[in-house]
């Protein structure tokens, strides 16, 4: 949990032109939403240290769209970052992300894990990533970072 020192998410909105998908993938951006906002590290660069914001995440023009508002939905500050560092994880990801969703359903507990161990590594590498992307604009850790990309991906997957 964020500390008087810290600040921290406490809404996180995906915009609404990116559309609902399949079941999976909802399942995905729920589980990041409610983990993201139950334990996050969040500080925009000159915002008040322990604040409380709001943010909605958007694809505008291939470019990533951090909308941040304070908890009373005064404008604070808009990051937008290019997509283009990402494309090859995100890429990776969906990919790894499909084998996991098939292995599910059709290999053993070994291949399974196996495959898992990769998609976390992918997934590690494009929270790393975006905390590069982020330096200077807005301070995240590392947990929260991954549940930021996992919420990026979703709003680059369509059904």
């Amino acid at each position: 949990m964020a500390d008087d020192n810290h600040g921290r998410l406490i809404d996180v909105e995906l915009d609404e032109s990116i559309g609902r998908t399949t079941p999976d993938i909802e399942h995905e951006r729920n589980v990041a939403i409610f983990d993201l906002i139950e334990e996050n590290r969040f500080d925009p660069i000159g915002a008040p240290n322990g604040g409380k914001f709001k943010l909605k995440l958007s694809i505008v023009d291939k470019r990533l769209v951090f909308d941040i508002r304070s908890e009373n939905e005064e404008q604070l500050v808009t990051h937008i970052l290019s997509l283009t560092p990402f494309r090859k994880v995100i890429k990776d990801y969906f990919m790894i992300c499909d084998s996991y969703y098939e292995a599910i359903r059709t290999s053993t507990p070994q291949q399974i894990e196996a495959i898992d161990m990769g998609r976390r590594g992918i997934h590690n590498d494009g929270s790393e990533t975006l905390r590069e992307r982020l330096a200077g604009k807005i301070e995240v850790d590392k947990d929260t970072a991954r549940r930021l990309f996992t919420l990026i991906c979703a709003l680059q997957r369509r059904a």
